[in-house]
């Protein structure tokens, strides 16, 4: 006959231990009996089972918790686009500058090498003000493509975005619907 694993929680250690003490003979100490048990469930001690316990419930909550774009950033980034999608001005403030740079790495077709041709071709289809030089540059000071040391080949480095990309791709790409 195969074994059967059953699940065992309980509420609290604390007062199971307590419980199991009283029903038996020779009493160990609360501490004592604590530890009996969590090493019993696989741990060092009760310290070591504590700790996981803890660890776990940070594990979780930071799992639960989702990052939501600034609605008001990207909003203000999406006064940059006009309504096919192209970058319209160079943005005077570095947040919106970043956002927009991701904008355009995100248009960057993904591990492909891109000649410095290709490259300038693509940012002079995405940009209207007729300085593809600056957003190659600004690209790569950003960390957001790749050159080699001659700088006739690009890709895109792949990294996570900000959380405001997405929202904003959409504003974009909407508007340019």
């Amino acid at each position: 006959m195969s074994r059967l694993a059953l699940p065992f929680e309980v509420a609290d250690l604390s007062a199971f231990a307590r419980s199991l003490r009283d029903q038996l003979e020779h009493k160990p100490s609360h501490v004592e009996m604590l530890n009996l048990l969590c090493r019993a469930a696989g741990f060092r001690n009760y310290q070591h089972f504590r700790a996981d316990s803890e660890a776990r419930q940070r594990l979780v909550a930071a799992q639960e918790v989702k990052p939501t774009p600034d609605h008001q950033l990207v909003e203000k980034v999406a006064r940059h686009f006009d309504a096919e999608g192209r970058l319209l001005r160079w943005p005077a403030k570095t947040p919106h500058l970043k956002l927009c740079l991701w904008v355009l790495w995100s248009r960057i077709p993904s591990g492909s090498v891109l000649s410095e041709r290709e490259i300038n071709d693509l940012l002079n289809r995405w940009h209207v003000f007729g300085d593809h030089a600056v957003l190659r540059r600004a690209l790569f000071e950003a960390g957001l493509v790749d050159r080699t040391r001659d700088g006739r080949k690009y890709r895109r480095i792949e990294q996570k975005p900000p959380v405001e990309l997405g929202a904003l791709r959409a504003r974009v790409t909407t508007a340019a619907a």
